[in-house]
């Protein structure tokens, strides 16, 4: 049987969206005939991107809780009581061979309403901290592929299984696309070239950073492909094409951005390390110290701690920044020795690995 029914739920950000859309590529080259559903929350970015990559998509309407008391968390009740209803409907319309989740809120009630209907469920959990709703799915799922060591803490160990984290296809040979990436980009082939990349929605405190820094980098002689981010494209916009730099609110093609930079700053968002990983440039890292259990600076450091990236601190930035920068810059052995340090971490068959466990629990159903 290969028309089986297949059902993703993942989202809120890039982090848990393209990880989902990996996994069905995958499962789609396999079993050409099977069908299959993602399950986002209703106002996030999974509703424009999914279909984008050619599936269709149903929305919750259902957010995480925030940290204060607002009117959004007492709307918080209700909004679980109608995500579990609708997800109720979909399976029950659906009625898929296999859940898979890739974490954020709206994978919550679609895997609790799976796994209460005997329906096979993976979850895929990216961070080296995992968040709260792959913490409640994992008693009831079937199995639980990681990304880290050390997860037992929190998940039951026999359901553990260590794949790493899928990243998008493109990113696995872009050392053959450097010349044709930098054309792309309208890039001098003789500057470093710098890609600051700060998640989906921006990273406000690397923007600022980047903007304050601007005549600094330009005396580095650096040119910039600066991913500002949804949320910040308006304000940042008015550096496009000034010294060097080009400013974008969203970078479809990352493989060639990847392959046209010699040095990277980064979130230390799960996905974006896993990528970073096969890339294999020079990083330097600022974690978001903005999330759950500060996650971000545990991701990066165990990439650090390998010798295989740098590391500042959002409130070291104004202190440290230029002098790690600027060293960095200065030596070619270094950022040879950080590029070939982090390759040798990447996971690189994950999607693969994940893609062989969900077909074994559609084969035991």
């Amino acid at each position: 049987m290969s028309n089986y029914k297949i059902i993703l739920s993942g989202g809120g950000t890039g982090g848990h969206i393209y990880p989902a859309i990996a996994i069905a590529n995958e499962l789609k080259s396999r079993f050409p005939d099977a069908k299959f559903l993602f399950v986002g929350a209703k106002d996030r970015m999974e509703m424009e991107k999914v279909p984008q990559a050619g599936y269709e998509i149903e929305g919750l309407w259902i957010s995480g809780i925030q940290r204060k008391l607002t009117l959004k968390n007492l709307m918080f009740p209700f909004k679980v009581i109608s995500s579990l209803w609708k997800a109720r409907k979909i399976i029950k319309s659906f009625k898929p061979n296999v859940a898979i989740g890739t974490g954020g809120f709206a994978s919550g009630p679609l895997l609790h309403v799976a796994a209460s209907n005997k329906i096979q469920t993976l979850i895929q959990e990216q961070n080296s901290y995992p968040g709260i709703t792959n913490k409640l799915l994992a008693k009831k799922a079937n199995k639980i592929c990681v990304a880290y060591d050390g997860l037992e803490r929190f998940f039951p160990k026999d359901k553990i299984i260590k794949t790493g984290n899928p990243v998008r296809k493109g990113l696995l040979d872009i050392d053959s696309k450097t010349v044709e990436a930098k054309n792309f980009f309208n890039l001098k082939h003789g500057k470093y070239t710098l890609l600051v990349i700060g998640g989906s929605l921006g990273a406000g405190r690397i923007n600022e950073l980047i903007e304050t820094k601007l005549d600094f980098l330009d005396t580095q002689n650096v040119q910039v492909i600066w991913q500002c981010g949804k949320l910040y494209y308006q304000q940042y916009k008015i550096y496009n094409h000034t010294k060097n730099i080009q400013v974008y609110e969203f970078l479809n093609n990352m493989d060639f951005a990847y392959a046209a930079a010699d040095i990277i700053i980064s979130r230390a968002g799960a996905s974006s390390v896993s990528e970073l990983c096969i890339v294999g440039k020079p990083v330097i890292f600022v974690p978001s110290p903005n999330v759950a259990e500060d996650h971000q600076t545990k991701n990066a450091m165990s990439i650090v701690n390998n010798n295989a990236a740098l590391i500042i601190n959002e409130e070291d930035l104004d202190a440290d920044f230029e002098n790690k920068f600027s060293q960095l810059v200065a030596s070619p052995e270094k950022q040879k020795e950080l590029g070939n340090n982090i390759k040798s971490l990447a996971l690189v068959n994950a999607t693969k690995q994940i893609a062989d466990e969900v077909e074994k629990l559609l084969k035991n159903k």
